[in-house]
């Protein structure tokens, strides 16, 4: 796999700077069910309000059922297809909206689902896959296609699969693999004490 470490202003976890978003993916590789549950696992184990955990995912694997994967396929946008035509398996995050213990409004819910596919990517990461998360997806057909439920919330599609060659690439997404990472300074998304002050990254030295 391409390597892009995260350039981070301060240490963090060498498993969260090696973690991105590659486009370049092994299509004759399959994902073993054993890769496939250790992610599902990951997601599982998330944080979530009251431990509701209403994160749901659909999987669709190419080599286990082609035709399930091939309507998977069909809800993305173009621009997606042209490189995840490539990808194994695609997952599809749902939020459902109400709790389980006393079907209220779950406001978090979306929220949530989101830390399950964080958790998920994660995994991906330190077992050597990709796992690139999209919007670029018809909500409405994927619900129609798969019967989910009208007040569920489709979040995003996942492509996963074994890194492959940055030539299966077209030259544009080609040059967006190699591009370098970038991120909004940290004084520009955070603020401390007030919204309006901005968080100092000077570090205090210690005594």
């Amino acid at each position: 796999m391409l390597e892009k470490p995260a350039l981070t202003s301060t240490p963090i976890a060498d498993l969260i700077a090696r973690r991105w978003s590659p486009r370049a993916i092994d299509r004759d590789q399959p994902v073993s069910r054993e890769q496939l549950l250790a992610l599902l696992e990951a997601a599982r184990w998330a944080p979530s309000c009251f431990g509701d955990q209403p994160w749901r995912y659909l999987v669709w694997d190419r080599f286990h059922d082609a035709t399930a994967w091939q309507q998977a396929f069909e809800c993305l946008a173009e621009g997606n297809q042209i490189w995840v035509r490539n990808a194994p398996v695609l997952l599809l995050s749902v939020a459902a909206p109400h709790f389980g213990h006393n079907n209220q409004l779950n406001r978090w819910a979306e929220y949530d689902t989101g830390a399950a596919s964080e958790n998920l990517c994660l995994q991906a990461t330190a077992l050597g896959l990709v796992a690139h998360q999209m919007g670029g997806f018809d909500s409405d057909k994927a619900k129609a296609t798969f019967n989910i439920p009208a007040d569920h919330t489709c979040m995003a599609m996942i492509a996963v699969g074994h890194p492959g060659s940055i030539d299966v690439l077209p030259g544009t997404l080609r040059e967006k693999e190699q591009a370098p990472r970038e991120r909004k300074p940290l004084a520009q998304i955070v603020s401390e004490g007030a919204w309006a002050h901005h968080l100092s990254v000077d570090l205090k030295p210690e005594f």
